[in-house]
């Protein structure tokens, strides 16, 4: 999968307790955006990993977004 980040891009990730937060500016959430996209478009399973050491900001918690197949999918 090809990823392109945007110039720029500043992507917070955090937990609180029960809930997610993604904090992003305009440039992170464009490269979110076609991240997105792309897996959208990837077998299922296919994953991507993200942290504070290859996309996200220093505090950031680890991110793990994956398809997997759709309800009508599996039935």
């Amino acid at each position: 999968m090809i990823i392109k980040w945007k110039e720029g891009s500043e992507i917070l990730a955090k937990t609180d307790g029960s809930e997610i937060v993604i904090s992003a500016n305009a440039q992170g959430l464009l490269s979110l955006a076609g991240i997105l996209q792309n897996l959208a478009s990837a077998e299922n399973g296919d994953h991507i990993h993200l942290d504070a050491y290859n996309a996200l900001e220093e505090g950031s918690a680890d991110l793990i977004i994956e398809k997997i197949p759709s309800k009508e999918d599996a039935g």
